[in-house]
C-alpha cells in the first residue's frame, strides 16, 4: 500500500457549485455578512454535496476510533495505562460526555476498537471484531506497529468510511478514545512540521502535572528521533510512531475524502491523522472542518499547517469527539439558513412605453 496513491483519487469539492451557492447567498433577504461564518459554512457544505440550495444535514454520525498506547506506561497521561477500555465502556453505557451530548442531540455513536488493550470478551462483538492488535508499541523505544499491522489498520479505517458513506451518513463527527494518544499524535505533528518536542507537548485531555509533562516531552523527543528517518513514507511513519487507532483514523479520513463525505475533526489526535493524510493527498483537507480548539499546542500547529480554522473555542479538553459534536449544530444551522432563508423579490419590470 502507498498512501500517496490517494492523491489521484481525491478531488476538491465542486467549485462551480460553490460559486452558485455564493451567488444565491447574495440574493437572500439577510444581508451578506450578517450571518458571519455561517455563510462560509453553508457554501462549503453546498460544494461538498454538489447541491444548491444545500441539503440539510440529517444523518450525521459520531465515529470514534479506540486504542491503547504503550507509551502511556511512562506515566505521560492523566489516566492509567491500559485504561481505554473504561473510556469505551463509558461511551457504550451512555455515561461519557460525548454519549450524553449525542443522546441529547439524537446523533448515533459508533465505536471502532482498533487497538484496545483488553480481552475482546469485555466489549460487544461489533466493537472489537476488526481489532488490529492489543495496544500499540512504546514509540520512544520501539515501533508502534509492524508494517503489516499499519496497513491493516489503515484498511480498517477505509472500510469504516465506506460503510458510513454506503449507509447514507451525510457528515461524520470524528474523535478518538485512547490513553496516551496525544503523545504519538504530538510526535507525528512535530515530525511533519519540523519542530521540537517542547513546542508540541501539551497536557492531554485529562491534564498532567509538570513532572508528567517533562516525561511526555522526553518521550516525544525520543520518538522524534525514530520518526525522522521515515518521514518520506506515511505508512512507515504511522507504523514507527503512530498506533492502530491513529492509522485507522488516517485511513478513514482519506477514504472519506474519496467518498466525498464531510468530516468534523475533534482534537489533537484527529488533527495529527489529518496532517498525515494531507501529506499523502493535498486536496483531502478541503473535506474537513476543525470543530474546536482543544488547547493542545500540537493541534494548533497542525490546523495552521492545513489552514483549518476551528469553529469553537470553549476550553473543552475532554476529547472523545465532544468538542466536534458541539460544533455540529453550527453546521446544521448554516445549512438551514442557506436553504430556507427567502430570496429578495425581483424588481418589478415596467412595461415599455407605447409609441
Amino acid at each position: 500500500m502507498n498512501l500517496d496513491d490517494f492523491s489521484d483519487l481525491i478531488e476538491r469539492p465542486d467549485s462551480g457549485t460553490r460559486r452558485d451557492a455564493e451567488e444565491r447567498r447574495e440574493r437572500l433577504t439577510v444581508p451578506p455578512g450578517a450571518l458571519g461564518r455561517l455563510d462560509e459554512l453553508g457554501e462549503w457544505l453546498s460544494a461538498a454535496q454538489g447541491a444548491v440550495p444545500v441539503r440539510p444535514v440529517e444523518r450525521p454520525r459520531v465515529v470514534l476510533f479506540a486504542g491503547d498506547h504503550g507509551v502511556a506506561g511512562l506515566d505521560v497521561s492523566g489516566r492509567p495505562a491500559g485504561g481505554t477500555y473504561e473510556l469505551v465502556r463509558g461511551v457504550l453505557d451512555g455515561s461519557s460526555p460525548v454519549a450524553v451530548l449525542a443522546r441529547r442531540t439524537g446523533v448515533p455513536v459508533r465505536v471502532v476498537d482498533a487497538g484496545v488493550d483488553c480481552d475482546p470478551e469485555l466489549l460487544p462483538a461489533d466493537v472489537v471484531r476488526r481489532r488490529v492488535r492489543r495496544g500499540s508499541g512504546r514509540i520512544d523505544v520501539e515501533d508502534a506497529l509492524t508494517p503489516e499491522e499499519a496497513e491493516q489498520a489503515v484498511r480498517l479505517g477505509m472500510a469504516v468510511a465506506d460503510e458510513e458513506a454506503d449507509s447514507g451518513t451525510d457528515l461524520v463527527v470524528l474523535g478518538d478514545l485512547s490513553v496516551g494518544g496525544t503523545t504519538p499524535a504530538s510526535t507525528l505533528i512535530a515530525a511533519l512540521c519540523g519542530t521540537d518536542a517542547s513546542v508540541v507537548t501539551g497536557r492531554g485531555g485529562a491534564g498532567i502535572d509538570d513532572l508528567a509533562w517533562m516525561r511526555k516531552c522526553a518521550a516525544i523527543r525520543d520518538a522524534l528521533r525514530r520518526a525522522r528517518p521515515v518521514l518520506g513514507d506515511q505508512l512507515e511513519l504511522l507504523a514507527a510512531v503512530g498506533g492502530a487507532d491513529l492509522a485507522a483514523t488516517t485511513g478513514f479520513l482519506l477514504q472519506s475524502a474519496v467518498r466525498r463525505l464531510p468530516v468534523i475533526l475533534d482534537g489533537v489526535v484527529s488533527a495529527a491523522c489529518a496532517l498525515v493524510a494531507q501529506r499523502a493527498a493535498f486536496r483531502a483537507p478541503d473535506w474537513w472542518l476543525a470543530g474546536q480548539v482543544s488547547g493542545e499546542p500540537a493541534q494548533a500547529k497542525a490546523l495552521d499547517r492545513m489552514a483549518l480554522n476551528p469553529l469553537l473555542d470553549h476550553g473543552v479538553t475532554v476529547g472523545e469527539g465532544t468538542g466536534a459534536l458541539l460544533a455540529l449544530p453550527l453546521v446544521q444551522a448554516a445549512a438551514a439558513f442557506a436553504a430556507e432563508l427567502p430570496e429578495k423579490p425581483l424588481p418589478e419590470q415596467r412595461p415599455a412605453d407605447e409609441d
